[in-house]
């Protein structure tokens, strides 16, 4: 019997132009109708377009997220019976260059040296090094590991926040989630790649924020539901030598009434800091349909019950 693939994603034509590329083995790719939905067997999808079809797939063994985060699929927080692989070991360097541009700005005080640009003025502004500085990285999988490689890089203090608290390779320290307040305000910098899960939600409050240094650099990558938005703007007001620096949000796109646009020590970005191409996600694609088709174990399953 063949595997049928039913293509899910915002540019269908883009995937089945890579997928085309390697004649992969008894299988049949779906046209995008319902009928397809029914008899695929196989879903290559970005987690928001399927979520609210999976009751529909019947015959639905195995879900190939196109992205890192599926929490549009986990928080329904049942058991499905398909295994959910999501996509990993690609987005850990274009995290860092997006985390470390945008640092090095805030340090370095690009913004305050284009406005004396415009003003004719030649004026120095005191020296600001990211060296001996302390981060803290909350998640130490592969987007944090590449995180703290280009932390060290510049020699700064890496400290790593997960859920056991285990000792994670190239951190200086790691900690766990439990032990988050005792390490916030020890904290120059603060990159958020945590997941969404029900224990991660609002973790950012302001509560959390009470801890945080006055002057703190607070970079969140992860996922929106991590911080309470409302409580960051106020803390980012009361704290003007702080700077916020969000690439993810609650609800997406931001509504353009939204306060947080209008922050002046916010930096905002419309989630862009590690995009996927189709060539890079079928790539992973297709090493684990080999596993499928030859009933191997897959690579980057997803644990429902913690989420990720």
């Amino acid at each position: 019997m063949k595997n049928k693939l039913l293509l899910l994603t915002s540019d269908n034509q883009a995937y089945l132009k890579q997928l085309e590329k390697y004649n992969l083995p008894n299988l049949e790719i779906l046209s995008d109708n319902s009928k397809s939905i029914l008899d695929s067997n196989i879903w290559l999808a970005e987690p928001k377009l399927a979520a609210p079809l999976l009751n529909l797939g019947k015959n639905l063994t195995w879900v190939q997220s196109t992205f890192a985060g599926v929490d549009d699929l986990t928080k329904q927080r049942r058991k499905f019976p398909f295994i959910l692989t999501n996509i990993k070991n690609l987005f850990g360097p274009m995290m860092s260059e997006y985390v470390f541009s945008h640092l090095l700005a805030v340090y370095k005080q690009h913004h305050y040296y284009k406005q004396y640009q415009r003003l004719n003025r030649w004026h120095r502004l005191p020296t600001r090094q990211i060296k001996d500085k302390r981060i803290l990285i909350l998640g130490t999988g592969d987007i944090g590991t590449h995180l703290c490689t280009t932390a060290n890089h510049f020699g700064m203090k890496t400290i790593g926040i997960n859920r056991s608290g285990h000792q994670a390779q190239h951190f200086d320290e790691c900690y766990s989630i439990s032990q988050l307040h005792q390490q916030l305000p020890h904290a120059d910098v603060i990159v958020c790649a945590l997941p969404a899960t029900s224990e991660t939600k609002n973790i950012f409050n302001r509560d959390t924020l009470s801890y945080l240094k006055s002057d703190v650099v607070f970079i969140n990558v992860g996922r929106g539901s991590v911080v309470d938005e409302q409580d960051l703007l106020v803390w980012l007001a009361l704290h003007p030598e702080s700077h916020g620096i969000l690439d993810v949000f609650k609800q997406e796109p931001l509504p353009e009434n939204d306060p947080l646009w209008k922050c002046q020590n916010a930096t905002l970005t419309p989630h862009i800091a590690a995009p996927s191409s189709a060539k890079d996600v079928v790539e992973q694609f297709v090493d684990n349909y080999h596993r499928f088709h030859t009933s191997q174990p897959l690579k980057n399953c997803v644990d429902f019950a913690l989420g990720y």
